[in-house]
């Protein structure tokens, strides 16, 4: 929700999308020149012109964890200093990267612009070999693009610098040019596997701790993670001043919002079956 008297009513959004390892911010200059974008939101910084000009890369995390939430703008300080840089910076036009065209609309609420005018898809602007070959150097090397120079990537970055990228698109604009790939920290740990019985125990004790909510284990939870996170909970109540309705849907939100925030995860709904009220 925008507040009142801002500028951000007055920012154009588009979005760039495709799935991790593709390309995207090798491409991210060129495609900003396409659709006319002033600035680029990549994994957290705000780019213009191949320079930072505010935020905090989701790639100096020192886990996936931490690197998602920072991408999706989790973290107060870090969006409220985004925020502010827009409401000064609006009339403009901003393109969002993005792995998902859900995390493409989940940023962009979370920083209060409007919707989004257009998506595209990487694959309308790279070929299948050369998706390919993004894919290959992500999963074989660990290696990631950020599209800004190696000296301004240096202040900014706390993982090790591999070294510099620079593709010469047929792009309109002259600061399309240098890129640097790194390797983030979390790079070194392996990849996080978040077990569904997890899941369902942080889901159990968020149901748990909400008033009139019968205090012990919750019935039931079932997960389903996909490419976002379906969770069905079976619990008892005790009455109490707070309608049934009203509990369960308070269990619904805060279920929805824990797990989102402390796994990371696009929590697609929560469905809440009350079992039965015990006196």
């Amino acid at each position: 929700m925008r507040e009142t008297g801002s500028n951000l009513g007055n920012i154009r959004t588009v979005a760039f999308v495709g799935a991790a390892g593709t390309g995207k911010s090798q491409r991210a200059q060129f495609v900003a020149d396409y659709l006319d974008a002033d600035y680029i939101i990549d994994d957290g910084l705000v780019i213009r012109r191949t320079t930072i000009v505010c935020g905090k890369s989701a790639k100096a995390e020192r886990n996936q964890i931490r690197a998602i939430r920072r991408a999706l703008f989790e973290y107060e300080d870090h969006r409220t200093s985004v925020i502010s840089f827009f409401n000064d910076a609006a009339p403009c036009s901003v393109m969002v990267i993005a792995t998902s065209e859900d995390m493409a609309h989940r940023i962009i609420r979370k920083l209060g612009f409007p919707a989004p005018d257009r998506i595209l898809h990487i694959e309308e602007v790279a070929t299948p070999e050369e998706i390919a070959r993004a894919r290959k150097e992500r999963s074989g090397k660990g290696q990631h693009v950020i599209p800004v120079s190696h000296v301004l990537v240096r202040k900014n970055f706390a993982g090790k610098m591999v070294g510099r990228l620079r593709v010469l698109w047929r792009s309109k604009s002259p600061y399309d040019g240098e890129k640097t790939i790194v390797r983030p920290p979390f790079s070194f740990y392996g990849e996080v596997h978040i077990e569904p019985e997890a899941i369902e125990q942080l889901a159990a004790y968020i149901a748990s701790k909400v008033p009139q909510v019968l205090k012990g284990p919750v019935s039931k939870v079932y997960s389903t993670a996909t490419d976002s996170l379906s969770i069905e909970i079976d619990l008892k109540m005790t009455p109490g001043p707070s309608s049934i309705l009203k509990v369960a849907e308070t269990v619904r939100l805060r279920v929805a919002k824990s797990v989102g925030y402390f796994c990371g995860l696009s929590v697609y709904n929560v469905n809440v079956n009350v079992t039965g009220v015990e006196f």
